[in-house]
């Protein structure tokens, strides 16, 4: 699906990735949190809103790092969710997280290539954020994503242009490949939705926040 080289950093990088939502309580971490990390909050706000109602609903967390979505999902009433994620690290933090919230009955973890890996759709709802940034052939997991979903999908992509956006490509540059993307490019990404089915498109702070509804 990519460079293994996004597999291998994101393994290293599992602890600190888990900080930025509040796994260590660091001044500086918090600050900068608040200041450059706001779309990574503000995702995080309209996914846990998009997938309602949530009661007894299934949802597969593409690229769900330490578990963030999947334990909120799961305590909110989801009866199930399945994270996949390719960085072995991020899925050891995961289960630790839904088994310290007792959620671990209604959450299961696998390492796996998105576009490869098994899964037993179709479910309810499906969340890819964080996921596009690093991603060769996004058209190709959009298409899969929405083939496993029979209400909604919610993607985030990171945006081109402006400082933030340089400074991010520069410092990952040297670790793992990483995508940003014009309005323009996300709405060719998806031409062609099945039948019936409605996108939005969303800037929010240095992401855009789109929703497949099908």
């Amino acid at each position: 699906m990519g460079d293994t080289r996004a597999s291998e950093f994101f393994h290293g990088y599992a602890h600190d990735f888990d900080a930025i939502y509040g796994g260590r309580d660091r001044l500086l971490n918090r600050l900068v949190n608040r200041h450059l990390r706001k779309s990574m909050r503000l995702r995080y706000e309209k996914t846990l809103a998009g997938c309602q109602p949530i009661e007894g609903r299934t949802v597969l967390d593409i690229g769900c790092g330490p578990g963030h979505y999947a334990v909120a999902l799961a305590e909110m009433g989801a009866a199930r969710v399945v994270g996949l994620d390719f960085a072995d690290e991020m899925v050891r933090i995961a289960e630790a997280r839904a088994r310290q919230y007792g959620v671990l009955d209604r959450c299961s973890f696998m390492k796996g290539d998105f576009l490869t890996h098994p899964l037993d759709g179709p479910y309810d709802y499906a969340v890819a954020m964080g996921f596009m940034d690093y991603i060769e052939a996004p058209r190709t997991v959009i298409e899969r994503a929405i083939s496993l979903v029979k209400s909604r999908v919610f993607f985030s992509f990171p945006a081109e242009g402006g400082f933030l956006a340089w400074q991010r490509k520069a410092r990952y540059q040297a670790r793992c490949p990483l995508y940003l993307y014009s309005r323009k490019r996300i709405e060719g990404l998806f031409e062609n939705l099945p039948q019936g089915a409605r996108l939005t498109i969303e800037p929010i702070a240095r992401d855009y926040f789109v929703t497949v509804q099908i």
